[in-house]
């Protein structure tokens, strides 16, 4: 990545240069404070709120109006977050490429979410939700942007790691505004408001953003932006292959998690053998989970950083959450349900810090970071949709949940294999 990758006809720029000065902690914070506002917005919704209040809406049809509105959500981010990246790369206003779309972003959600409290129908109700995911997904795509924009190459890992750890966080947060307004949904959305925009505001005072120069940005053509979106393989290999090891090991992760109560309920029956409600024991390993996380992401990106290599570490985190599927498929029980998740959020807080790294330095052009972390969260975001579809047959056809979990476990094998075909970087 270099000011060579730029079009002939664009004149070099501070604003597309490869950063060499260590950023300051104060814009580090900035960073982490954003990702936490906006993962809090995203899951005290998810998790709780859009539920309560589809069960307002009619409780005999709750499961399907939740369906409607989070699938209806999950497509808008599949598209908001490389769009709104593509739109940061292009921007020259005075603040900067990425702190314009932070702050409309952040209070595009908001406003969302505020409406969202009064929603009157499901309609009404899906088209706000969407809103949401626009509006977060657009300041997420620019926050994740400025860390190639702003941070070196030895400072990414480390700086990677706080975000994850922002992130993390945020969802924790989200769990508990929606615990402590106790039901009350309208309520529930105002507050992850709050947190949203509050999550901005330190990054809008200590930003650093180097605004781009209008003549250094490329002419538009609806065609070129359209096609931009295409990253080939055969031109970028690595960057390829660092989009499908995303793919696989979040869907292997998402695997993992995503029929947990049922797993507690039916393979391993905590309520009969512990006393537990499920729910509460999915909250238990969730906060265990997260723990683990924020712990490793911070240490597994610095030690990447102090290394000077990622590969290794991507590939041993790879691994780890692969060994977390094994655990849950072959000791069904309490202790081996707390072993796994504990396991699974070591392994998976490392790989988000190191491989988020190894990501920022295969990206094509420093023109169009936004846009290619954008198409990179698509790995992100695209699992949601496909783990179901996989998991399903191996619950109920192929041999329950031991093949649900060895599956998973191989998905996230492959993913570490294939970090080995990335040659520019160690």
């Amino acid at each position: 990545m270099s000011l060579s990758d730029l079009p002939s006809a664009a004149p070099p720029s501070a604003a597309l240069a490869e950063p060499e000065r260590r950023v300051r902690p104060v814009w580090t914070a900035g960073v982490v404070l954003v990702n936490l506002g906006i993962n809090a917005a995203f899951f005290g919704p998810i998790q709780v709120l859009l539920g309560q209040q589809a069960a307002a809406f009619s409780e005999g049809d709750k499961e399907a109006i939740l369906a409607l509105v989070t699938g209806a959500g999950a497509a808008v981010s599949l598209v908001a977050n490389p769009l709104f990246g593509a739109f940061s790369d292009r921007t020259t206003s005075r603040l900067g490429r990425r702190v314009p779309w932070v702050l409309f972003g952040a209070v595009l959600g908001a406003a969302a979410l505020i409406a969202l409290a009064g929603a009157p129908n499901v309609a009404v109700m899906t088209l706000l939700w969407c809103l949401v995911q626009a509006g977060c997904n657009g300041a997420y795509a620019a926050i994740t942007a400025a860390i190639p924009d702003r941070v070196p190459v030895p400072q990414r890992g480390t700086v990677g790691g706080l975000a994850a750890m922002g992130q993390t966080v945020g969802i924790l947060l989200g769990a508990v505004i929606a615990a402590a307004v106790t039901g009350n949904f309208a309520v529930g959305y105002l507050v992850c408001a709050v947190a949203l925009l509050a999550g901005v505001v330190l990054y809008y005072f200590k930003n650093d953003d180097v605004p781009l120069p209008a003549q250094a940005r490329p002419s538009f053509s609806l065609a070129g932006f359209v096609r931009g979106f295409w990253i080939s393989p055969a031109r970028h290999p690595d960057f390829a292959w660092a989009w499908l090891t995303r793919l696989l090991v979040n869907i292997g992760n998402h695997m993992v998690t995503l029929y947990l109560l049922f797993f507690l309920h039916d393979a391993v029956r905590v309520r009969e053998t512990q006393g537990i409600e499920p729910e509460f024991g999915v909250l238990i390993l969730t906060g265990l989970y997260a723990v683990m996380v924020i712990i490793t992401s911070v240490i597994g990106g610095r030690l990447s950083d102090r290394m000077g290599r990622r590969k290794p570490l991507v590939i041993i985190s790879s691994a780890v959450i692969a060994a977390a599927s094994l655990i849950l498929a072959f000791a069904p029980t309490w202790p081996g349900a707390l072993i796994g998740a504990s396991v699974l959020g070591i392994g998976f807080g490392c790989y988000l810090a190191v491989d988020f790294a190894l990501i920022t330095q295969v990206l094509p052009t420093a023109l169009n970071r936004g846009k290619d972390l954008g198409v990179i969260n698509i790995a992100n975001s695209l699992p949601q949709v496909l783990a179901p579809l996989i998991a399903f047959p191996f619950v109920t056809l192929w041999g329950g949940y031991v093949s649900l979990y060895v599956a998973a476990a191989v998905i996230g094998l492959l993913g570490a294999v294939f970090v080995v075909k990335i040659k520019g970087v160690d």
